[in-house]
């Protein structure tokens, strides 16, 4: 096939789905070309060695790449975020009309949704059919993030996001969403079934793999011998950063709790730790993609959490895909799809979200787990990750929507 991509995030950022989708389906056999903006994901600059420029074409594993300018934006700033991604989906659908001529089909990486805005022109001048992959919920994505307006202009907002996923929703060919619950969710919506599919989201399997621990790694995240917990990646705002500290407080002769990343909510976090005295409370800051797996394996948990929100217990956190591709068990504050993969994988200990003391408690049931039962949690969630959350797992589902749609369009 010839297979257009189109997505606002792309390597070498962190959002490396697209990315490792692309190069596989290059590797195995079709024609891939990608449509992208200029690296500046996380900080919000474009990265130091590039160039916003118009025509700029790169070659990457077999994949032909093509990055068109665009306002970079990623701080807490609605209005800011509002332009960066109105401003790829007017470059963007400059250039589709040429770059992705001839194409069978599109997958789009959602969100923004804004990034659909070339290949709903496609579809309109060329019939092209589109698989739209939902990471996020929007509108609710959006209006619970704190960067909406309120009052009035809010619940604007709200109806013209509602109205507008709708629409994007009901003229794509195929529906790829990251979670069951996401599915029921998008069906209430009015999309049919029968478009819809689960496809969980794979880690970078060259990043996170089982490695055994190290000293230096131990040395690194401060393990001073006793049960350590591990809070990997974004410390943004529906994590629910503040519950973990305010656990790991209570209960200071149980856990070390060890911050690895960046986000919105960092500087907030490590005000709450002070303000609580919480001396087993560290943070490290972001580290280099390569030392991660390392870094999991130095700890003894990893820490996955997500605010209790309606449309959260549809979603699945990257984490827990790395997570569980190190063989890392992990601790759980979340409901919904994540908290039973972990629940049926048997892959880790879960409490209720936003409950601190519940979290405490299970601080301390996890200091007190023997090591092989430990041990055997990582065992059973690498298992897991590889049974259904694996890159080749992903790949032949997005690649059979594509082929459908693809098929669709030719009958």
């Amino acid at each position: 096939m010839r297979i257009g991509l189109i997505s606002q995030w792309y390597p070498p950022e962190s959002t490396f789905v697209p990315g490792q989708l692309a190069r596989e389906l290059a590797r195995r056999g079709h024609d891939v070309r990608v449509l992208t903006t200029f690296p500046s994901l996380p900080l919000g600059r474009t990265y130091p060695g590039w160039r916003q420029r118009w025509n700029h074409r790169a070659t990457d594993q077999g994949v032909t790449v093509r990055r068109v300018p665009s306002y970079p934006s990623h701080d807490r700033s609605g209005l800011r975020r509002a332009a960066s991604y109105l401003s790829f989906a007017a470059t963007s659908t400059l250039a589709a009309p040429r770059h992705l001529r001839g194409v069978d089909a599109l997958y789009v990486y959602h969100p923004p949704p804004t990034a659909y805005a070339a290949a709903g022109l496609l579809r309109l001048l060329r019939g092209v059919p589109t698989v739209l992959h939902v990471q996020d919920l929007w509108p609710e994505s959006v209006t619970t993030s704190g960067m909406a307006p309120s009052g009035l202009a809010g619940r604007a907002l709200d109806r013209l996001l509602t109205a507008t996923m709708r629409r994007i929703y009901h003229s794509c060919a195929g529906l790829a969403v990251i979670a069951p619950a996401m599915a029921e969710q998008v069906i209430e919506r009015g999309v049919d079934p029968g478009a819809v599919r689960t496809v969980f989201n794979w880690t970078d399997e060259a990043l996170f793999r089982p490695v055994a621990g190290t000293d230096a790694a131990r040395t690194t995240i401060g393990h001073r011998g006793r049960t350590t917990v591990m809070f990997a990646g974004n410390l943004g705002l529906l994590q629910g950063v503040d519950v973990a500290i305010r656990a790991a407080a209570a209960v200071p002769d149980a856990v070390d709790l060890v911050f690895v990343g960046t986000g919105l909510g960092a500087e907030q976090a490590r005000q709450l730790a002070d303000e609580l005295g919480a001396d087993n409370v560290r943070f490290l800051g972001r580290r280099p993609a390569a030392e991660m797996a390392d870094l999991y394996a130095a700890a003894d948990y990893q820490l996955v959490m997500l605010r209790d929100l309606p449309w959260l217990r549809g979603t699945v956190p990257s984490k827990l895909q790395a997570a569980l591709a190190c063989g890392a068990p992990v601790l759980m504050s979340a409901d919904g799809d994540a908290a039973r993969l972990v629940t049926e994988g048997r892959a880790g200990l879960l409490c209720p979200p936003d409950d601190w003391r519940a979290l405490a408690d299970q601080f301390v049931a996890a200091a007190g787990l023997p090591t092989e039962q430990r041990v055997a949690m990582g065992r059973r969630g690498r298992q897991l990750y590889q049974d259904r959350m694996s890159l080749r797992v992903g790949v032949d589902q997005i690649e059979d929507l594509l082929s459908k749609a693809a098929a669709g369009r030719r009958s």
